[in-house]
């Protein structure tokens, strides 16, 4: 069983362990970093990998020399667009089929709104999606189970990914070798993730209160 643990430690904290892979693997960490990133993005039951805390730690390892800043770019790029292209492939599959028959918390009418609310919203849900943890993994999944126009997805997908992965690294980058950094590595880290669900933390209060005060 001690070697679960390890596992489920190394898959959880696989940011902390990214010296030790390029190291380990060198060139081969390109690969490693895209499937991550590729999972966390494009599989629904993989939404507990890391993906702002091991951009932010990929960049900094960019900026000691340890990886190509430019192709590690390209990398968690491609990586990020092309997992959003196959959550919303799999939603579009099953989302009608999911809906097929009448259920107490799956009806038909809760299609329809979805539908409504991705033909309206569906470019902003994508982009903001993309900064909250566990909910990036879901709203491209959704917006395929809400039949999103593919173009208008493709085009917000590829909008989307550029805008998560540019400045995550780029702040690694920048800032990820500084000494204070290095020192305070975890409480960065732990205020990245505080930042990247503050949002959804805010959107939850605000529906409540709306909630709260239309009663």
């Amino acid at each position: 069983m001690d070697w679960i643990n390890q596992l489920l430690d190394f898959i959880l904290h696989i940011d902390s362990h990214l010296v030790e892979l390029v190291q380990k693997y060198g060139i081969y960490i390109y690969i490693i970093l895209f499937l991550i990133l590729f999972c966390e993005t494009g599989l629904v039951i993989a939404p507990f990998l890391p993906g702002d805390s091991l951009l932010f730690t990929a960049g900094a390892l960019a900026a000691s020399g340890n990886m190509n800043i430019f192709l590690l770019g390209l990398t968690c790029i491609v990586a990020a667009f092309l997992g959003n292209q196959t959550n919303f492939i799999i939603g579009k599959f099953f989302g009608p089929k999911i809906f097929e028959t009448e259920r107490k918390y799956l009806k038909k009418d809760h299609l329809a709104k979805t539908q409504q609310f991705y033909d309206k919203h569906g470019g902003k849900a994508l982009i903001i999606g993309r900064y909250l943890p566990f909910i990036r993994t879901f709203v491209p999944f959704v917006a395929g189970v809400g039949q999103m126009n593919p173009y208008k997805f493709t085009y917000f997908n590829i909008v989307g990914a550029i805008l998560w992965i540019v400045p995550l690294l780029g702040i690694g980058y920048l800032f990820g070798n500084i000494q204070y950094v290095k020192d305070n590595f975890s409480i960065i880290i732990l205020a990245i993730l505080i930042i990247s669900v503050l949002p959804m933390i805010i959107g939850v209060i605000s529906a409540w209160s709306h909630s709260k005060k239309s009663k």
